[in-house]
């Protein structure tokens, strides 16, 4: 028993590492056919409405107030609104591949502002030390991608400002203790998500640009199915058998899995500086978490500082 435990465990770990590395290129997909805004809002409704009739179907415990329902609104907005909109809208003209590396730099968002926190980790010498290598391994893929048409300035950008928002709302979920399960409140989550992603589409005008076609509903598929349902459902198995520490680990997996997809499967250019800025960037992030050992005795378990540590694509 312990055995098929174990390989369930693996599994599951191989399962997180590829199913959420390649919804970069189904992303990249599915804008092509498909409004951003619309595109990942429909996604996190539909996704977010079976999690919650799942979490229901077995009996899983909600939020028990009004106040920890906004709290897990908010911690959604931050994720899925501000973050993975972020990233849908700059791959209507970035790479996937690209995209992919540049959002491995949410853990070094997620340092400086847990920085901020009174009873939060903190980093040494060595940790800041990576903090100015992945930066510089972000600025070396944005400017020497520019000249490949990798990615450009305004795309870095962006994606920027998408990681941050995924570090913002992974950081403030750290600082209250949620009521309900985690299914449930990854439900509620993607629901608010959802909704604030397609009543931005709707401000917009995106509802008279959506041309259905089967390569982006097929990609709208996958990532309800894959991407959110199957990924987030593995990473909650995950969670409850490894450390968190051992199981954000994905996060280093992610950017060579998309990195490769985006290759093989559009043909995206892989220029060595692409190579260079991915050792750069992720020798940045490892030391981070390396050096992220001291933290205030009061702080909660260390398990739960990771829990929504990866990029802000999912």
């Amino acid at each position: 028993m312990a055995k098929r435990e174990e390989t369930m465990v693996i599994l599951a770990y191989v399962a997180v590492c590829i199913l959420w590395g390649s919804t970069y290129l189904a992303i990249r997909i599915g804008v092509s056919d498909f409004p951003p805004a619309l595109f990942a809002g429909i996604r996190f409704l539909i996704a977010g409405a079976l999690v919650l009739i799942y979490a229901y179907s077995r009996g899983y415990k909600f939020p028990d107030n009004f106040t920890d329902v906004r709290r897990q609104a908010i911690v959604g907005l931050f994720l899925l609104l501000g973050g993975n909109g972020l990233v849908v809208w700059a791959e209507q003209w970035v790479y996937s591949g690209a995209t992919a590396l540049l959002l491995a730099i949410v853990p070094l968002f997620n340092a400086i502002l847990e920085w901020f926190l009174p009873t939060g980790p903190r980093i040494g010498l060595k940790g800041w030390f990576g903090l100015l290598l992945g930066f510089f391994g972000v600025a070396l893929l944005v400017f020497t991608g520019s000249e490949t048409r990798i990615i450009d300035v305004p795309g870095g950008i962006v994606l920027l400002l998408a990681a941050f928002s995924w570090s913002l709302g992974s950081v403030y979920s750290k600082t209250f203790k949620a009521s309900g399960t985690m299914v449930g409140n990854i439900g509620l989550q993607m629901l608010a998500g959802g909704i604030g992603l397609t009543i931005v589409g709707l401000l917009l005008g995106e509802a008279s640009n959506i041309h259905l076609t089967s390569k982006g509903l097929g990609a709208l598929a996958y990532l309800i199915i894959f991407g959110s349902i199957l990924g987030y459902s593995s990473y909650i198995y995950l969670l409850q058998k490894w450390p968190a520490s051992k199981a954000g680990t994905y996060a280093y997996v992610n950017p060579v899995v998309g990195v490769i997809l985006g290759a093989v499967i559009l043909g995206e250019p892989v220029s060595p500086n692409v190579f260079i800025s991915a050792i750069i960037i992720l020798s940045g992030v490892l030391l981070v978490q390396l050096s992220k050992t001291s933290r205030s005795l009061e702080h909660p378990s260390s398990e739960k500082l990771v829990s929504n540590k990866g990029g802000g694509n999912k």
